[in-house]
């Protein structure tokens, strides 16, 4: 049997063009997972900040600096700076009744514009960033109502 050259070429060249697609679909997929991992990650760190600074406020409740305090030094690990205004993280602490035994304090953390570094996912999305919210509620434990 006779194999005719010109047809292996042309399968030759078919393969390249698969591979140019597929290779391109799955490096835009990768980007997207990575970004996204990226994320979720500044959002475990922004949730892990809010328990730090409830935890704080929950036996300091009148002490509202240090409960922040505590909130930035945990986020400085994640995002550089993250005081610098660019960054745009907001930290808003609240009571639900006075501040004693029994009652609540929610600890909001949020970081308005999260950059995206993969351009594709940022056109899917009509924004190279997105908004991650954390929020913590716990219960105060001291001092005790009445003192």
């Amino acid at each position: 049997m006779k194999i005719n050259n010109r047809q292996c070429n042309l399968e030759r060249g078919q393969s390249m063009v698969e591979l140019a697609l597929t290779i391109t679909i799955l490096m835009i997929l990768l980007a997207g997972v990575i970004d996204l991992g990226r994320a979720f990650f500044t959002y475990m760190a922004m949730r892990d900040a809010a328990q730090e600074g409830a935890s704080y406020g929950a036996v300091n409740p009148f002490d509202e600096a240090g409960t922040k305090v505590r909130i930035w030094d945990n986020l400085d690990q994640v995002v550089p700076d993250p005081e610098h205004p660019e960054n745009d993280i907001t930290i808003s602490i609240t009571y639900n009744g006075p501040r004693c035994l029994g009652h609540e304090i929610v600890v909001d953390v949020n970081y308005e514009q999260f950059p995206l570094a993969m351009p594709f996912l940022g056109w899917i999305l009509n924004s190279q960033t997105i908004p991650i919210h954390a929020t913590i509620n716990d219960t105060i434990l001291r001092p005790t109502c009445g003192q």
